[in-house]
């Protein structure tokens, strides 16, 4: 394969791509904008610490095992990576916790010895009910082709299969279904939580997003320097593999000729030919013209009131005391549909739910306590109104002080001068233009919104896309999973021209490269 390949944007989605096509023999040049690699998942440095910032939680470890398997190495051999015994604790007051572990029956004990026997019943059943609905999911939807409607995706699981159909339960809606496991509200609101995964309300998302807490339970892993040196790891495979990646390098315009990409222009001025561009980015800026007008026309743009959650986040250096942390965190609001209600108004809430990492303890089941300050990532859920919204400094030290009260009600208190930075939905606004500070794309919300997520294929010949913000879903995996798909349509679509050699891709039918830079 000796296409031309331009990557905008350095986030995992776009290096997968980039290092599987590099892999294979693609002339490959990554441009990211900013001065680091992994777009989301970066470093901020607060009071001299390097604090891990964006995705925190690596689960569906086997993607990225295929991806460094096909660039010829293997995962550990580039990074640290351990499993995690506690997935996570979780408080609703200072009366005690709730750990979920890697040991399935240990969780199920948990959920027993917190909320009674019919609460572990609960958990039994809706575990197996989400690991259910992955083992239908994974391999059409998830692994699979983006398809407009279900009905490919039905085809491929089996038309004969009406139970599996079903067992996706995507008319039912997940607050809903989860009140069929439990009766206790606080594991209602446990579970409910992970329709945040992909940024949306557990009030409004399909119940087939239960599979999200079995992906979780199949493993976490712990790696250190955090989702930021997974990003450089598979950086450095592509570069291992011919690649280029540059950053600094501001992409202003996708160019075209004769109806279809031709390269792009950076902000530099520096023009870079293409046979292919992919954009790794919220579709959005495409759409609104960030990259050019002949680009507005290669996708839809997502209508505001189809936006995913933001947040607001705190990289924080701070002491610490009370409750005993492990490496995930979770402290409930009183009363989350009031939270999610203010939300969908536009606002901050007024008492939010808050995910803390405490980045220097492991995720056993006492995690030593660091000495002095310790790096925390600390996320709020927000609305993606970054575009709209001044978050004046009266608005952010109000969002800070409602942040804390929550901890401090669940038992964890923070010195109240931490250093910190806070980024709001405005901030990611700039770090992410036309997304509102969306940081999951579409939500979820309704049976047919996960299959009006763009796809890797865009309106325009050669422009094509990957990232979170694209099927099949938000998160580190999934962005993963998406730059796969590209990879592999990209070289689907070279063969469709003129084919010469096999050429395997991850997750999908062997297809053959081309020896022209011609596609179709």
């Amino acid at each position: 394969m000796d296409a031309r390949v331009v990557v905008i944007g350095a986030g995992i989605g776009g290096l997968t791509s980039a290092a599987l096509l590099a892999a294979r023999g693609a002339d490959v040049t990554v441009l990211e904008k900013e001065a680091w690699v992994g777009g989301k998942a970066r470093r901020v440095a607060v009071d001299g610490a390097a604090i891990d910032g964006g995705p925190t939680v690596f689960t569906y470890r086997d993607v990225f095992d295929e991806v460094f398997a096909a660039c010829g190495t293997a995962l550990e051999d580039h990074v640290t990576v351990n499993r995690a015994e506690v997935i996570a604790r979780h408080a609703w007051d200072d009366s005690g916790h709730l750990d979920l572990y890697a040991d399935r029956d240990r969780s199920i004990d948990a959920v027993g010895a917190f909320a009674g026997a019919e609460a572990a019943r609960g958990y039994r059943s809706f575990t197996e009910e989400a690991a259910r609905i992955f083992a239908v999911l994974e391999d059409p939807f998830l692994r699979g082709d983006k398809a407009s409607t279900p009905l490919p995706m039905m085809w491929r699981i089996g038309p004969w299969k009406l139970g599996d159909m079903l067992a996706m339960r995507p008319f039912d809606g997940m607050w809903n279904a989860l009140e069929g496991h439990f009766k206790d509200p606080r594991l209602q609101q446990l579970f409910g939580r992970y329709a945040t995964y992909c940024g949306s309300s557990p009030f409004a998302a399909p119940a087939t997003l239960m599979l999200i807490a079995h992906v979780e339970a199949r493993g976490v892993w712990l790696i250190e320097g955090g989702i930021h040196a997974l990003a450089k790891a598979i950086a450095g495979l592509a570069e291992r593999h011919g690649a280029r990646v540059r950053i600094n390098a501001a992409v202003a315009e996708v160019l075209t000729a004769n109806g279809r990409t031709s390269g792009v222009r950076l902000a530099s001025g520096e023009v870079i030919p293409a046979d292919i561009v992919i954009c790794n980015g919220d579709p959005g800026a495409l759409a609104t013209g960030r990259f050019g007008q002949d680009a507005t026309c290669a996708v839809p743009a997502i209508p505001r009131a189809k936006r995913s959650l933001s947040a607001l986040v705190w990289y924080a250096h701070a002491e610490t005391s009370g409750f005993d942390l492990t490496h995930h965190n979770v402290f409930f609001s009183r009363d989350y549909a009031r939270e999610f209600r203010e939300i969908g108004l536009g606002g901050t809430p007024s008492e939010p739910t808050v995910y803390v990492c405490a980045i220097d303890r492991g995720a056993s089941e006492h995690a030593p306590r660091p000495q002095g300050r310790e790096r925390i990532q600390i996320i709020v859920n927000a609305p993606a109104n970054g575009d709209v919204h001044d978050y004046t400094p009266e608005e952010r030290a109000r969002c800070t002080q409602a942040m804390m009260a929550t901890l401090k009600r669940c038992g964890l208190q923070l010195e109240e001068s931490m250093p910190h930075q806070l980024m709001t939905p405005q901030d990611w606004e700039g770090l992410f233009p036309a997304t509102g500070g969306a940081l999951y794309g579409r939500a979820s919300h309704g049976w047919a919104a996960s299959f009006q997520r763009q796809g890797p294929r865009t309106r325009l010949p050669g422009l094509y896309c990957t990232g979170g913000a694209t099927h099949p879903a938000a998160g580190v995996p999934m962005a993963a999973l998406s730059g796969q798909l590209a990879a592999r349509v990209i070289a689907k679509d070279l063969a469709s021209m003129r084919t010469s050699r096999p050429v395997a891709i991850p997750g999908g039918m062997s297809t053959r490269s081309v020896t022209t830079g011609s596609t179709g």
